[in-house]
């Protein structure tokens, strides 16, 4: 746990991340709009903030999950966490992707484009499409399994971590007393990890002008006329899917998701200027905490969710696909999008881990399904970074939704700080972790 902030009154709206994050922003924009190759040159400043946050995500949640599971006492009650978050995520992807499919059809953005596939730049997205072929539903079960312990954690894959964890943390529970010095240990290891995450965060808005003016000096005006009508159609897809699925969701279980995204204001603008979730992952660890949810519960939620609950990819997928055969002239009745939709559940899970995940899952998909030309994601290419500053912010918003739901659902929630830190309240010092960034 970190070190609790003092309470020295509040801070100066200069001085809050958020602030610093969206002027940055917003200075980036200007950047890249006016000098578009300076812009450009700025790429590596969000690649090295991203780089600094993963370095540190494998131990993170490793220290996380195994003292939440050894916490617990009860090995039974992981597999319990497990099958819920699971249930849930399943359902909530699968309306993402319906919710999705209507939208699609009833805006069609590809409409009268008339495209033909056989001139489109194959050579392009060949790199994303010899990913795509090893893509799979046995391949990305068997790859949650490392080769090596060491090597899931030099490898900073999140599923891989999160195996080595919970069998650590069974083991943990398992030893007893004798393994009480080992808690001790990782709990100190962990209070190390979070601070460091407090210190790198404060890079977080040089890391944001970096990658915003990168994306407006490469991607800008150019890419926004051609096509516009996807960014637009999808843009809203993912705005009702939050509004009229993810906050209705929110009401029942008793909290606000407007208040949810206030609080979480700092993650969703590095999210958006990053288009990497993976940014905060750390940070999500904390503040799901601070609301009041149990630390084992979010050890498991969380991580998975990065891999299983990817509402915003989901989205994306379903849209872009049906977008391509629309601006190919690719009949698709009803029963061919509903088997489309089967496909998007099954490859839809394979994209943690993967560069370019979700174009790669794209491609993946399209191959499965046949009908569709492959060689059409070319079309997309340009955007796909536009494109996922919708979906990232929606896996992260989908994802804090899940975990509050998912620990409700278990009993692990603490309401009345729930209800005190989404009113604008300070978190309880004493559980969770307190972020001094």
């Amino acid at each position: 746990m970190l070190a609790p902030t003092t309470s020295a009154g509040p801070r100066r709206w200069f001085r809050q991340l958020w602030v610093q994050v969206l002027l940055a922003m917003v200075l980036g924009v200007a950047l890249g709009h006016y000098y578009p190759s300076a812009g450009q040159n700025m790429q590596p400043l969000g690649d090295a903030f991203i780089k600094l946050i993963r370095m540190l995500i494998a131990p993170i949640i490793f220290c996380t999950v195994v003292l939440g599971i050894a916490k617990m006492d009860d090995v039974s009650r992981v597999g319990k966490v497990a099958i819920k978050a699971l249930i849930y995520f399943e359902v909530v992807t699968s309306v993402a992707l319906i919710v999705a499919l209507v939208i699609v059809n009833l805006w069609q953005p590809g409409a009268g484009m008339n495209i033909n596939a056989s001139s489109l730049d194959a050579g392009s997205v060949k790199a994303y499409t010899g990913q795509a072929a090893a893509q799979g539903v046995v391949p990305f079960l068997l790859n949650i399994i490392p080769s090596t312990i060491v090597g899931s954690f030099a490898e900073g894959n999140v599923l891989q971590v999160l195996f080595v964890s919970v069998l650590f943390g069974s083991t943990l529970i398992a030893l007893g007393e004798h393994g009480k010095p080992l808690l001790k240990l990782l709990d100190l290891v962990s209070q190390m990890l979070f601070s460091a995450v407090a210190i790198v965060m404060w890079a977080a808005p040089i890391g944001a002008f970096g990658a915003i003016a990168f994306t407006v000096g490469k991607y800008g005006a150019s890419s926004l006329v051609s096509l516009g009508n996807l960014l637009l159609c999808f843009y809203v897809i993912c705005l009702v899917f939050i509004f009229l699925v993810l906050a209705p969701l929110s009401r029942l279980c008793g909290f606000s998701l407007f208040k949810l995204m206030r609080f979480l204001r700092e993650e969703i603008l590095i999210c958006f200027a990053t288009t990497s979730s993976e940014a905060v992952l750390p940070r999500m660890l904390i503040k799901m905490e601070q609301l009041g949810c149990k630390s084992s519960v979010v050890g498991l939620v969380i991580p998975t969710g990065y891999s299983f609950n990817l509402d915003g990819t989901c989205l994306y997928l379903a849209a872009v696909s049906v977008f391509l055969a629309q601006a190919t002239n690719t009949p698709l009745d009803l029963y061919q999008q509903v088997g489309l939709l089967a496909v998007l559940l099954l490859t839809s899970k394979g994209a943690a881990g993967v560069a370019g995940a979700a174009f790669v899952v794209l491609a993946a998909t399209l191959s499965t399904v046949g009908s569709i030309p492959v060689a059409s994601v070319a079309l997309v290419l340009g955007v796909h970074r536009l494109l996922a500053e919708g979906l990232v912010p929606t896996n992260l918003i989908g994802n804090a939704v899940a975990t509050l739901v998912i620990s409700k659902w278990e009993g692990a929630l603490d309401h009345s700080q729930l209800t005190r830190v989404l009113n604008g309240g300070s978190p309880d010092l004493n559980s969770p972790k307190e972020s001094t960034a």
